[in-house]
């Protein structure tokens, strides 16, 4: 008898499949379960309800830049800790600790490069930098791209990705919001373009600053754009927020967008944008 059990517990054994670790991904938006690859050839893009997972500035680069294209620039600058902040560690430790983790200097990566031949100056945040946070030298090299959108006449592109001001530099951080929106302000003086990119999430001072001073503001389907966090809103005004509140489709039908457009189809757009308001100028119009 317990031979006859022992071989049923062995046939039960040889019938279990081993399923190597990370071949499938659980959608946070309609929580199905998909193969890893099939999101991948979709751009990180779920197949079932077209939520758009995060992706890093590189991948982001590949996506909107022509292949080869992308130059880094001030790629050397990285953070220092001013105020000497220390909460569990100190706030040097925290950014090494992040440079480890990311392979990133900072949190945005900002460069030259062209999209479809077109020249153009990109400034991509990375969200798993410190959440994306601007501190100084976020603020530093944006402004720097910004300059050199002017300087070139050719059009300024930034994807936003982040959770907002660093606290960790506290009121140096937030004189970035002021800093980068009087560089934007002479760019619109010389009608250079500059178009604003909103992936999930894109969160206080960044919100409140340049991600909403594009001459066009586009952003990516469902992504979660605003200052304080719905919860944070909720408890100040003691109400319940309406459905799907700072999705971006809720902004673009309140009139805080322009645009939501599917990853795939982000490239075409910016170019098309290009195009029609930043044309090249014709051979007789050439000094």
């Amino acid at each position: 008898m317990m031979a006859w059990f022992r071989k049923k517990e062995e046939l039960r054994s040889a019938k279990k499949v081993k399923i190597p670790e990370g071949l499938w991904v659980k959608c946070d938006n309609c929580k199905e379960i998909i193969y890893k690859k099939e999101i991948e050839k979709n751009l990180q893009v779920c197949p079932k309800c077209n939520y758009h997972f995060r992706i890093s500035a590189a991948e982001r680069i590949r996506l909107i830049a022509d292949d080869g294209s992308f130059i880094a620039t001030d790629s050397d600058l990285t953070a220092d800790n001013p105020l000497n902040f220390k909460d569990a560690i100190s706030y040097s430790e925290r950014i090494q600790q992040n440079i480890k983790k990311s392979g990133l200097n900072e949190a945005v990566i900002c460069g030259d490069a062209t999209i479809k031949g077109r020249p153009v100056i990109l400034a991509i945040m990375d969200f798993s930098f410190m959440g994306g946070s601007m501190g100084s030298v976020v603020g530093e090299k944006i402004t720097r791209a910004v300059e050199r959108a002017l300087e070139k006449g050719v059009p300024l592109i930034t994807v936003s990705s982040s959770g907002g001001a660093r606290m960790q530099e506290g009121m140096l951080s937030l004189m970035q919001m002021a800093k980068i929106a009087a560089s934007i302000a002479k760019l619109r003086e010389s009608n250079t373009l500059y178009l604003s990119v909103l992936a999930d999430p894109t969160f206080g001072g960044v919100t409140a600053s340049f991600a909403m001073l594009g001459d066009i503001i586009i952003a990516e389907p469902k992504s979660l754009i605003g200052f304080a966090g719905p919860r944070v809103i909720e408890q100040t005004i003691k109400q319940q927020l309406p459905e799907n509140f700072q999705r971006a489709e809720f902004l673009l039908e309140h009139g805080m967008l322009d645009l939501v457009i599917d990853r795939k189809e982000l490239k075409n757009t910016i170019y098309k944008l290009m195009e029609h308001f930043m044309p090249f100028p014709l051979i007789d119009e050439l000094p």
